[in-house]
């Protein structure tokens, strides 16, 4: 009995010393994990260039014609004819519109003919009064009576020619709005007449940058309607007063659109260039995070002697199972460095702090990454190599 009950002891004894074993080899085993260096993540990166970059002030405005004005009637009118088409090309002084008026031309020569008879009766006026046979005080009469008629007969030719509506300059007209027979009244829309040969553009910059324009400096414009396609033109006029509600200052600008390409109305993107050109280091927008803390990037760097030593003393001690992970970095590790950012352009970004000129950001995949993670630098897909970002 008792010596079955030590074979039992023994079995138990012997039970608990292979668990204690297999226990302790899976706790080194974890414990070797910990100690293994981090397994490399594969990043893209881009080197910062030093690169010409001339300064922009960015804003956004309206095109408009130079000349562009809503054809309207002063008189009332019934439309006797309609001498123009929709989107016809008129030249100045063209006719347009024609509104019946009999009744003025009738009326017209009753007046011409009351002016006659008062030139008449002046001119014998003058001749008694050559020879003392008339009063002075009659003879201003008959001068009144002739300056009333005469200024009657003009004032029937003015309103006689404000029944033809007559082009005020050359353009191109829009959709007619009256047909012949219509009765318009004052004020009563005909068409649109647009001055397409030179157009305006105005927009608005903060006060704080009205010291870096003048006229006559360049403006690059980028519009919806034709996109890939820039546009040049040139400050014109600053208005001298800022706008004390929004603190911004009016800005027009011309244009040439000799090929009527552009229409009054567009939406323009438009880019003020400034006289400034200088070296600046840029690199990929994508480069930068962003945060309340502060714009950083992740650049790659060698891994320092003292921790490659270290990894290079882990990788030996651990077993062959991690050793054949991919722990090797090429000795490559990520700093952070926070950065002063600049201007923005086609993709890429200023940095005028934190970055020297050659060193390589992460430009992609910046969230799975931290300060000293161990990186290799895989094949560059993020960025399209035809652009300025990857093109040396």
């Amino acid at each position: 009995m008792r010596r079955r009950m030590l074979i039992m002891l023994g079995a138990v004894i012997v039970v608990v010393l292979i668990l204690a074993a297999f226990k302790y080899n899976a706790i080194s085993r974890q414990i070797a994990q910990f100690q293994a260096p981090k397994p490399a993540v594969a990043v893209e990166a881009a080197e910062a260039r030093l690169q010409t970059w001339q300064s922009q002030l960015r804003s956004i405005g309206t095109l408009r014609a130079v000349q562009g004005i809503d054809l309207t009637t002063e008189v009332a009118g019934t439309v006797s004819a309609v001498s123009f088409r929709s989107g016809q090309k008129v030249e100045k002084n063209q006719p347009l519109i024609v509104l019946d008026a009999a009744v003025e031309q009738a009326n017209l020569a009753t007046a011409e003919a009351e002016l006659g008879l008062a030139r008449a009766e002046y001119e014998r006026g003058r001749s008694l009064l050559a020879r003392q046979a008339l009063s002075r005080s009659e003879f201003d009469r008959l001068e009144a009576s002739l300056q009333k008629a005469s200024a009657s007969v003009e004032q029937l030719k003015a309103s006689l020619a404000k029944k033809r509506i007559l082009a005020p300059f050359s353009g191109t007209i829009g959709l007619r709005q009256v047909d012949l027979g219509d009765y318009l009244s004052a004020g009563t829309p005909i068409a649109t007449l647009q001055d397409l040969s030179t157009l305006q553009v105005d927009f608005s910059l903060p006060e704080q940058q009205v010291p870096q324009v003048a006229v006559g400096q360049p403006v690059r414009l980028e519009l919806a309607a034709y996109p890939g396609e820039t546009f040049e033109g040139t400050i014109t006029a600053i208005n001298p007063k800022v706008d004390i509600s929004t603190r911004n200052v009016q800005v027009r600008a011309e244009l040439d659109n000799p090929d009527g390409r552009l229409l009054p109305g567009m939406f323009a993107d438009l880019r003020v260039l400034l006289p400034i050109e200088a070296p600046r280091v840029v690199v990929p927008e994508t480069a930068v995070s962003y945060s309340l803390y502060g714009d950083a990037v992740f650049v790659v760097v060698d891994k320092p002697a003292a921790a490659a030593q270290a990894d290079a003393d882990a990788d030996a001690d651990a077993d062959a199972e991690q050793a054949a992970s991919p722990a090797a970095s090429d000795g490559l590790v990520l700093e952070r460095r926070f950065v002063e950012t600049g201007d923005r352009r086609d993709g890429l970004v200023v940095l005028t702090e934190g970055i020297e000129p050659g060193e390589r950001v992460v430009v992609a995949g910046q969230l799975k990454l931290d300060n000293g993670t161990p990186v290799t630098l895989a094949e560059t897909r993020t960025l399209d190599p035809r652009t300025p970002d990857t093109a040396e």
